[in-house]
């Protein structure tokens, strides 16, 4: 992708498309828009969605140091342009009775925003790249894009995380199996901190599809285990016919299961076995 097409278009997509690596003190976004302010020309200038505006900020720095952006980086850009788009929407409408200088400057920044977004939407609407194909399919249903995802993930090639877990969500409903593969994938691969407990509960209604009551049982308790979702234990216990024998040594296996996967021990562990 060429830079040429920065220069034809708003500052914000000037800083949209230039990646994100640089200097660590560079990142903090006040030195970034000092050093560098056509990164940062567009936006509004008080503190307002202060979190989106860094993030934006940073993100752009980052893209202006990668001499040609990846898929992955065009993808993360337009998230982060939605983020403060829709971040400064809601600022533009707070009016300032005394200063009514920063209304106007939330309402200008915001509409450059959406002006950008729609640009780089644009600009990126027939890159094929799965990140950008994943941004087209959850963001306008386009199914074109959506088939570009699967076929990503049917030849073994889906490796993003944040991708699987929507094709997983996807999958509950078309193709339970392919989504207890990916589930299970996740689960095997994920950091413990970014574990979603809502992952145990997904695997839980595909078992339930499948009658499947101990393995019902058994993911819906880890997700107990791993949330502050509270159940009722007789409607629990009821999934397995009110059987307490079953319920204790299940209960000892959704223990076994939530060590392995807080561990990084969840790989080839009995407790996958289990679930295959």
């Amino acid at each position: 992708m060429s830079k040429n097409f920065v220069l034809i278009t708003s500052f914000t997509v000037i800083g949209a498309l230039f990646g994100l690596f640089g200097c660590d003190n560079d990142r903090n976004s006040d030195l970034i828009c000092k050093n560098n302010p056509e990164l940062c020309s567009d936006l509004h200038k008080d503190s307002w969605c202060r979190f989106e505006k860094g993030d934006l900020i940073r993100h752009r720095y980052a893209l202006k140091q990668s001499s040609t952006p990846t898929g992955k980086q065009l993808y993360q850009q337009l998230v982060y342009l939605e983020n403060y788009s829709n971040c400064i929407e809601l600022a533009a409408g707070v009016q300032h009775k005394l200063n009514t200088d920063r209304t106007r400057d939330r309402e200008r920044a915001f509409a450059v925003s959406t002006q950008t977004l729609s640009e780089l939407q644009e600009f990126t609407r027939t890159n094929n790249e799965v990140h950008l194909a994943f941004y087209r399919w959850t963001r306008f249903n386009d199914q074109d894009a959506f088939a570009i995802v699967e076929r990503t993930y049917k030849q073994g090639e889906l490796t993003d995380n944040d991708i699987i877990t929507q094709l997983a969500a996807y999958y509950v409903r078309v193709s339970p199996n392919d989504a207890k593969t990916l589930y299970l994938h996740l689960l095997a691969t994920t950091e413990p901190a970014k574990i979603d407990a809502d992952w145990f509960l997904a695997l839980a209604s595909i078992y339930r599809q499948q009658q499947n009551a101990e393995k019902e049982y058994l993911l819906t308790r880890a997700n107990l285990l791993m949330s502050d979702n509270h159940a009722d234990e007789e409607k629990l216990l009821a999934i397995i016919k009110g059987n307490k024998t079953l319920a204790t040594e299940l209960d000892k296996q959704a223990l076994e299961l939530i060590s392995a996967v807080m561990s990084k021990q969840f790989a080839q562990s009995r407790s996958e076995m289990l679930l295959k």
